[in-house]
């Protein structure tokens, strides 16, 4: 599965590397931290988007998906965080797709909340 979770958030958008060609998207989904005594996301959103995006972004010819953790809940609730202030981050999770307009990596789209749900919807924001 092209799942990177690993990924290193650069300060922002315009620094994020995408892929060679025309038609090059990047996406990243904003998750919570898991709770350490649970194990899981503290956020029911996040638990109930997992599946629906493993499922989606498991297939070979589906695109690569870095997930970036948010925090714990004082972390993400904090409205000066980084990506609520620099990454345009409302709710989680988030799926945002970047892109390449007139030489400069953008915001091209974005699924919030319950859209991730929406498997059609999902499939068709990401192109496979």
């Amino acid at each position: 599965m092209p799942l990177i979770t690993d990924f290193e958030l650069p300060s922002s958008a315009k620094h994020l590397s995408l892929p060679e060609g025309a038609d090059a998207k990047a996406f990243i989904v904003f998750v919570t931290s898991d709770d350490p005594a649970t194990g899981q996301s503290w956020c029911p959103d996040v638990r109930a988007s997992w599946p629906v995006l493993k499922r989606t972004f498991s297939p070979s010819n589906a695109p690569e998906l870095a997930v970036v953790e948010v925090g714990q809940k004082p972390e993400w609730k904090d409205l000066q965080n980084v990506y609520r202030t620099t990454w345009k981050i409302p709710c989680i999770p988030a799926l945002v797709r970047y892109e390449r307009v007139n030489g400069e990596t953008v915001e091209t789209g974005k699924l919030v909340e319950g859209e991730i749900l929406d498997e059609q919807k999902l499939r068709e924001f990401i192109g496979v």
